[in-house]
């Protein structure tokens, strides 16, 4: 049996644990306080009211439900590891640098530059993460921009959206997009119904502000990054890793997790090969012929579990934490209030529109989960326009996705909240465009 504890003080005082954790999380860059520390305090705080105000006759109830929300949060932690462990394999063999320094020694215009930078980084993320893509094209935009910050700051907006928009119309661009994936909500292949409306997306805001950006050609970098042994094998097994993962769900019904960690034994195999032929490698690097040094770049013998070890455990840690909130509000009646506000009086398109809103603002993983965890009736068109709004909603401010977040961080100062701000109005316009656009084109699906 169902309990409604939404007008209780265990209500009010599980929903103010969340505030006052999400306020920490939105304080991270300021605080220095991980965002994974307060939301796990919070999800432990808000099942152990759960628990003790449960006033029913069996108490494996909450147990249950808790374990539900365990059992999701698995599955998605153990595809997203196996997914950041490829990543960072083809960090570590320089798969990213290597087409990094050839950009910068290209000679490229300004302009030129920021159509690139963008365009690569919406072709990237949909099999990258749009916080890697951002990172690396934002290393590019540095690289060349020194002493222009107005360039930077164009350049680092266009990534930010060309990233956001990149991964919503793929199941491995965002964790979104990934969660409704494995809810099994919208096939893989109907996911690319989105590309055209995110093509829109990042176009929009992108050919505004391309006349703003300098013309002006900077100054070309001999530096020189040859990538390591191996790279071009690990991209290969990535391709074949996502085959295993798409297989393994639409032919035998299977998790994609379970195709991923397939996957992941793929790079482990092909890792001890790496690491048991170390002795035959060259040892590529990075080299400039002004400094006349070379920089050895393969020193150390692969090891992949150095490379799990890298993964992003604040994120996987964060992630456990609103799953686990959002599961406890929802336990407690709040999603079920909320699903009857947004999705029945207001009506699906508009309460959908709205959650590309709240992405801005709140982190767009709990919005997502919490309207998962709502599961509202609704069309394959209409989950395909909240996976599209939750996917490039985070664009409209700077702190609306990790991506932005990220960037602020390492361009030091140049790309800000404010830099950004100016620049959202637009940004909103390509929004509303790309839902238009959707409406439009894939009507046969509401």
């Amino acid at each position: 049996m169902q309990f409604d504890f939404t007008d209780t003080t265990v209500g009010y005082l599980a929903i103010g644990i969340f505030v006052l954790a999400y306020a920490l999380v939105m304080a991270e860059e300021f605080t220095g306080l991980r965002k994974s520390k307060p939301v796990i305090l919070a999800a432990g705080l808000i099942w152990l009211l759960v628990a003790a105000a449960y006033p029913g006759d069996d108490p494996h109830v909450v147990e249950e439900a808790l374990r539900h929300n365990i059992l999701e949060y698995a599955e998605l932690m153990l595809f997203l590891l196996a997914a950041m462990t490829y990543i960072n394999a083809m960090e570590e063999r320089l798969v990213f640098e290597s087409l990094r320094s050839w950009l910068v020694r290209q000679g490229f215009t300004y302009r030129q530059l920021f159509w690139i930078t963008g365009i690569l980084a919406f072709c990237i993320s949909p099999v990258a993460d749009n916080l890697t893509t951002a990172l690396l094209m934002c290393a590019v935009v540095l690289a060349v921009g020194e002493g222009n910050p107005r360039f930077v700051s164009l350049a680092c907006i266009n990534i930010v959206v060309a990233a956001n928009a990149g991964g919503a119309f793929s199941p491995f661009g965002d964790i979104t997009t990934l969660m409704v994936w494995q809810k099994g909500l919208v096939d893989f292949f109907t996911f690319f119904l989105l590309f055209i409306p995110s093509v829109i997306n990042f176009l929009v805001p992108a050919w505004v502000m391309y006349y703003a950006v300098p013309r002006v050609v900077p100054a070309r970098s001999e530096e020189v990054v040859v990538m390591k042994r191996g790279g071009g094998v690990i991209i290969f097994l990535l391709l074949c890793t996502i085959c295993t993962a798409v297989s393994f769900h639409n032919f035998f019904h299977l998790p994609p997790m379970v195709g991923m960690m397939t996957g992941l034994a793929y790079l482990q195999i092909f890792g001890y090969y790496l690491q048991q032929t170390h002795h035959r490698e060259a040892k590529p690097g990075t080299w400039s012929e002004q400094k006349h040094q070379e920089v050895l770049g393969d020193v150390v013998a692969f090891d992949v579990f150095r490379n799990i070890a890298r993964a992003e455990w604040d994120t996987l840690l964060f992630f456990y934490g609103v799953v686990l909130c959002v599961g406890g509000l929802g336990f407690l009646g709040y999603l079920a209030m909320a699903a009857q506000v947004m999705y029945v009086q207001w009506g699906p398109t508009a309460a959908n529109a709205m959650v590309g809103v709240l992405s801005a603002i709140v982190d767009n993983i709990p919005v997502m989960f919490a309207v998962l965890t709502m599961n509202p009736d609704m069309s394959q068109g209409q989950w395909l326009l909240v996976t599209l709004t939750a996917g490039v909603g985070g664009s409209l401010l700077s702190i609306g996705s990790a991506a932005g977040v990220a960037l602020m961080g390492q361009s030091r100062g140049q790309y800000t909240f404010f830099g950004h701000l100016k620049w959202a109005p637009v940004i909103a316009l390509g929004y509303v465009a790309s839902i238009l656009s959707h409406l439009w084109l894939n009507a046969a699906r509401f």
